[in-house]
């Protein structure tokens, strides 16, 4: 993951000074479920998105399954007097930020997904720098901007987490695409590494 720049940051306003917001949290791997039940026990509000998937066993049984839409991360509620109480949790490993200091999820971000996880078929995928960029306009995710790639006969709408260089991809009908020609993508547009950042 790259780090992200202290200027492109400040600009954007997501340094936190105190306020409370949502936060990624970087867990150990596969810790992400363990993680969520420590904080519901603890009443650390959280979200943890998960996408199901079949998955056929040695056996050649098949079955269905929950797993986190972006493995070794969810998302905290919190502000800095419980920074500490999140980072005791077993299994956490560090919170995202720069240097020292956590950063915040955009809000629209994350109570977009909250809203769509349960309605929608979303699915892991890479994250993407290049595309056909577009807007959403109906549905639980309107308004939200993403790159459009094709699949089979289908089209998949793929939206990013730059925070954490997650994405995760939606069907969804041309009707409800307009393309985008006035927005500023940089932050896509910047190359990136494949090493998480994070803070303690």
């Amino acid at each position: 993951m790259a780090k992200p720049r202290p200027d492109s940051i400040a600009e954007r306003g997501l340094l936190i000074n105190g306020a409370s917001g949502w936060f990624a949290v970087y867990t150990l791997s596969r810790r992400e479920k363990q993680v969520a039940r420590h904080m519901d026990v603890q009443s650390i509000e959280h979200f943890l998105p998960l996408t199901k998937r079949r998955r056929r066993w040695k056996n050649g049984c098949t079955m269905t399954v929950e797993e986190p839409l972006f493995p070794s991360y969810l998302f905290v509620q919190m502000d800095q007097t419980t920074r500490t109480r999140v980072l005791a949790v077993p299994g956490v490993h560090s919170i995202v930020g720069v240097g020292k200091d956590p950063v915040p999820v955009p809000h629209f971000e994350i109570e977009t997904l909250r809203r769509s996880v349960d309605r929608l078929k979303i699915e892991p995928h890479p994250y993407l720098n290049v595309g056909e960029r577009a807007t959403i306009l109906n549905g639980p995710l309107a308004g939200l901007a993403g790159i459009v790639v094709r699949k089979k006969n289908g089209l998949r709408f793929v939206l990013g987490l730059d925070l954490i260089m997650k994405s995760f991809a939606v069907e969804v009908d041309a009707a409800d695409l307009e393309p985008c020609t006035k927005m500023n993508w940089s932050a896509h547009d910047n190359p990136s590494s494949s090493v998480p950042y994070a803070v303690c």
